[in-house]
This record gives structure tokens, sequence and C-alpha cells, in this order.
């Protein structure tokens, strides 16, 4: 693992206002994650682990404090430089997959790629060596409803891949599967950080957080010791 950050936080604040109150949601996070490594939040339900995957994800702005990725603040991004910093530089892999279902496979892996300026060739190319990276190089024709849970899991884990991210973020990526099938999307998320690529598991799931290298665990919108 080098010394390289890929993202950090500095006091990091997300506040809102529901009603008379002011819900913390998260409530002064410092913290950073490396290149490489392959990190667990975990946290129960409104702990604040969701809206700090948010944040990571560049998917919502903090109320106060400092998010760098790669470096780069991007607190004061524009909407548009952050949905580049999302396409190039985060893959995406979410519990219930959230693929499209008209599309194969195939298509489903190239879609991050049509952003790219790269010809229709090589996108194809591209997602075709993803897919047969998860094992599934004999059923990139195949739609969704013609997968398993397991299998459409492994297309969302191919299309994370294609942009050749500087980090993944996965959300509860087991919590649609069962037991065995969950297991084998782990071994594989281990197979991908030790080729160097840097995860980010967010789970309440005990057992699953603690098959990562390291735990950030947080609780009320504050990390726990």
């Amino acid at each position: 693992m080098s010394g390289n950050s890929v993202i950090e936080m500095v006091d990091v604040r997300r506040y809102f206002i529901v009603g008379d109150f002011v819900v913390k949601a998260l409530d002064g996070i410092t913290m950073d994650i490396r290149q490489g490594e392959f990190v667990s939040i975990m946290g129960p339900s409104g702990s604040g682990k969701s809206t700090m995957m948010n944040m990571i994800g560049c998917l919502d702005r903090p109320t106060s404090g400092i998010i760098r990725i790669d470096g780069t603040n991007t607190t004061e991004f524009s909407e548009r430089d952050l949905a580049y910093v999302r396409n190039e530089k985060i893959g995406f892999v979410f519990q219930q997959f959230n693929l499209l279902g008209k599309l194969s496979a195939l298509d489903n892996v190239m879609t991050p790629l049509l952003y790219a300026r790269i010809s229709p060739r090589e996108r194809k190319e591209i997602a075709i060596e993803a897919l047969e990276r998860v094992g599934l190089g004999e059923r990139m024709k195949h739609r969704p409803n013609e997968l398993s849970g397991g299998q459409k899991q492994r297309v969302a884990i191919a299309r994370a891949l294609v942009n050749n991210p500087s980090l993944i973020l996965a959300d509860e990526p087991t919590g649609a599967l069962d037991t065995k099938t969950g297991n084998q999307i782990m071994e594989l998320f281990e197979q991908l950080n030790a080729e160097g690529r840097t995860i980010v598991l967010v789970t309440h799931n005990r057992e699953l957080g603690m098959a990562c290298r390291r735990q950030i665990l947080i609780r009320d919108g504050r990390l726990e010791d």
C-alpha cells in the first residue's frame, strides 16, 4: 500500500433540517483512505454511513469541511465537475445492481464508456475484457432477467471497472444475495484489491465488514475508536 490518499475528509459535516430540528448526519468526520486499501465503513441504520458514502462518491455536498479526491479539493466543484469525478475516478457497485433491464450485460458494461472519447470498437473491447475478468465472458449477450443475482452483481462490478477508477465504492454489495453467492462476490473484491484496486465497502453487516483489511466505524454521525 502506498502513502497516497485516494479520499481525504477534513472536519466534514452534513446537516439536514427536518421540521424544527437539525439532523447531524455527519458531525465532524476526519479520515483518509489510501491507495490500495480495502476498507469497510460500518454502522447501524441511521449511523451516517450512507451519508458518508454519498460524500465519498460525490453524490452530495457537505454542509462544511473539505473532501479531497486524489489530492484535489472537490468541495467547491460544479455539478459538471462532480459528474466527471464520479465517471472517471469512482466505480459504483450497488445492492440492487442498478442494471438497465433492456440492455445486454455487454451493453450495460459499455454504458459508462459512452462519455469517454474512445471509439465504439474500443468501448466494446474494454467491456468484453471487464466481463471476462469477472467470469462472465459467456453471458455477455444475456439481459439482466436472464442472469442470477450473483451474475448481475458481477456485471455491476465489471461496469465499475471499465473506466479504470482509482476507487471502487460498494454499497451493501451482498445484501440482495444468498450467503454462498455473497462470499463469491467478496472473493472477487479480494482479488481486485490484491491487484492494487482501492475498495470501500459500506455495510451494516459486521461479518462482511470485518472481512475487509480495515474498518471505519461510525455511529450518530461520528467516528468511533
